[in-house]
């Protein structure tokens, strides 16, 4: 994971609840397609998951991936992991009566249920965690899933060699200017994303799905930063 300090600086941030109710605000500013990545996860385990699905979401809290599989899928059940107890909150402030279909476990991915599941999905999660962690988390939800289960995975991975990492970092910063982010707080997320977080090559991410036992790893959603993988326990 990130060093003590800086981890401890993010669950402060991510456990104000003043920050916590702000949160549904930044992503769609920062995430070209946000809501259609939203969408895409959603088809993506349909492909596999039963009506009836039970699915496990890692980094639940905001509760924006949580809401948009309940509406797509009324017939599915969740547990969402977050470690930040303000966030599971407005994840449940969000959903409304859909909350009601969800089990919300604050921790990381030790405290969630064994399972077995039909499907999981971790969004926007895993570039927090240092590649040996990110491994380790990876391999512990591929044996949460049933065989052949759907997974998919979206978050901060893109080339890091030195010219290329400060040039889709300022593609990143001019992507949210560009959508009305405040650029004083751009310039902020810029330089928090580039000294605090622990971001890899898209080809690093996806052999850390196959490392830890996931078959047929496919990319399906890339947009400046960002990429999103569906892959199968």
């Amino acid at each position: 994971m990130p060093n003590d300090q800086t981890m401890q600086a993010m669950l402060a941030a991510f456990n104000d609840p003043e920050h916590a109710r702000r949160y549904g605000d930044g992503p769609h500013r920062f995430i070209p397609g946000f809501a259609d990545l939203h969408r895409m996860t959603a088809i993506l385990l349909a492909e596999r998951a039963p009506e009836d699905a039970r699915i496990l979401v890692l980094g639940a809290g905001g509760g924006l991936e949580l809401r948009a599989l309940a509406e797509a899928h009324p017939g599915w059940t969740f547990v969402g992991v977050d470690p930040a107890a303000a966030m599971l909150d407005e994840a449940r402030r969000v959903l409304g009566p859909d909350a009601a279909r969800v089990i919300f476990c604050e921790g990381y991915i030790d405290d969630a249920p064994e399972g077995p599941f039909d499907g999981a999905a971790c969004l926007l999660t895993l570039h927090f965690l240092e590649d040996a962690e990110r491994s380790r988390t990876v391999r512990e939800l591929h044996r949460r899933l049933k065989p052949g289960a759907p997974f998919v995975a979206a978050h901060s991975s893109f080339p890091q060699s030195r010219g290329a990492r400060a040039l889709w970092l300022s593609r990143y910063g001019a992507f949210a200017r560009a959508s009305g982010a405040n650029p004083e707080q751009v310039e902020k997320m810029c330089a928090t994303v580039d000294a605090h977080l622990p971001l890899l090559d898209p080809d690093q991410d996806e052999a850390i799905l196959c490392e830890a036992g996931f078959s047929d790893p496919a990319l399906f959603y890339a947009a400046f930063t960002w990429r999103g993988w569906i892959s199968y326990a």
